[in-house]
C-alpha cells in the first residue's frame, strides 16, 4: 500500500435528507464519541450508536441519534462504523464480536488512541473479509471536537480514507491519510507527547510561579503573551488556576497514551526520557484518585509535592 502525505482542509457537506439516507454506526458513546455524534447529527448524518453504559445511550438520544440492541446489530445495519473505544484490547474484543456479520464494501474508523501493532494486525484481519480497516485517530479533546477543531490522522487504504471524507470534514478542520495501517496511531502518539509534555510543562511553571509568591492568574497571563505560548494554555491554564477538573480528556487515559508511546519508543530504540518522567508524575496522580479527572489535574500532583 503506497504512502500518501496528504492533507486534506474543511470540506462543509451536509447528508442528504431523506428516509433512505445512510446511518452511521458508533460503537463506544463516551466523552469523544458523545461529541462526534452531535456533530455528525448537526451535519445532517444518521447516527446508531451503541454502548454498554445506559447513560450514555441516554445521552445519545437526546442528541437525536438512534440506539442499537448491540454491537452485532449495528453492524449488522451500518457500511460506515465509528470505534470510540478506550484501548486497543477492548477495540479486539468488540471486532471479535461483530467479525460474523461484517459484509464486504463496509469501513471500520478506528479513532481509539491505540497500539499501531493492534491496529495493524486489525487492518491485515479484516482485509480478506472485503472490510477496509482506518486507524483513524483523533488530535484533540471531546471539547475541541464538539467545536469542529481536532484534525484526524489516519492509516489505512486510501480508497477508503477518501471515501470518509465526508465524514471527517463533519467534526475535523484536516485529515491526513499518513500511511498503512498502524501510522496513524503512530502519529497519533507522537502528538499526544507533545502535547502531554506541554500539559506537564504548564503545570509545573503555574506551580512553580504561585510558589515564588506571584499571582498564578498573572504569571499565565505574561506567558500566554510570551515566546513560552502553546495551544495548551489556552485549552487548560483556566482549569488549573481554577482547579476545575471537569473531564474534557481524562488524567487516566492519557497515562494510557503514555504507556504506549513508552512501549513504542523502546520497540524502536527511541529513547524517551521526558516521557519516562511524565508518565511517573501521572502514575503518582491516578494513585492519589485523581485518573478520572480531566488531564489538566497533573497540576495537584506538582502542588503537592
Amino acid at each position: 500500500m503506497e504512502t500518501a502525505r496528504r492533507a486534506v482542509g474543511p470540506q462543509p457537506t451536509r447528508a442528504q435528507p431523506g428516509a433512505d439516507r445512510e446511518k452511521i454506526g458508533l460503537i463506544g458513546v463516551g466523552l469523544l464519541g458523545t461529541a462526534m455524534a452531535e456533530r455528525l447529527l448537526g451535519g445532517g448524518f444518521d447516527v446508531v450508536g451503541f454502548d454498554l453504559e445506559p447513560a450514555c445511550i441516554d445521552r445519545l438520544r437526546t442528541l437525536g441519534g438512534k440506539a442499537a440492541g448491540s454491537a452485532t446489530e449495528l453492524a449488522a445495519s451500518c457500511r460506515r462504523i465509528f470505534l470510540s473505544l478506550p484501548n486497543s484490547e477492548i477495540v479486539q474484543g468488540v471486532l471479535d464480536q461483530v467479525k460474523a456479520r461484517l459484509r464486504p464494501g463496509q469501513i471500520l474508523i478506528d479513532t481509539t488512541t491505540g497500539d499501531p501493532r493492534l491496529a495493524t494486525e486489525s487492518g491485515r484481519t479484516l482485509e480478506p473479509l472485503g472490510v477496509a480497516y482506518l486507524d483513524a485517530a483523533i488530535c484533540g479533546n471531546s471539547e475541541e471536537l464538539r467545536r469542529g477543531d481536532v484534525l484526524v490522522v489516519a492509516g489505512g487504504p486510501a480508497a477508503a480514507f477518501d471515501e470518509c471524507q465526508d465524514l471527517f470534514s463533519a467534526f475535523a478542520r484536516r485529515s491526513w491519510r499518513m500511511g498503512d495501517w498502524g501510522t496513524g496511531s503512530k502519529m497519533k502518539l507522537t502528538t499526544n507527547l507533545v502535547l502531554g509534555l506541554n500539559r506537564a510543562v504548564l503545570a509545573e511553571g503555574l506551580s512553580f510561579a504561585g510558589a515564588l509568591g506571584l499571582d498564578p492568574a498573572l504569571a499565565l497571563t505574561v506567558l500566554l503573551a510570551s515566546s513560552s505560548y502553546s495551544r495548551v494554555m489556552d485549552l487548560k491554564g483556566g482549569k488549573m488556576l481554577a482547579r476545575d477538573f471537569t473531564p474534557q480528556a481524562r488524567l487516566s487515559q492519557h497515562l494510557k497514551d503514555v504507556r504506549l508511546i513508552l512501549e513504542a519508543g523502546a520497540e524502536a530504540g527511541a529513547k524517551l526520557p521526558l516521557s519516562e518522567q511524565h508518565r511517573q508524575l501521572l502514575e503518582q496522580a491516578e494513585a492519589a484518585g485523581l485518573g478520572g479527572l480531566d488531564n489538566s489535574a497533573i497540576i495537584e500532583v506538582l502542588r503537592h509535592m
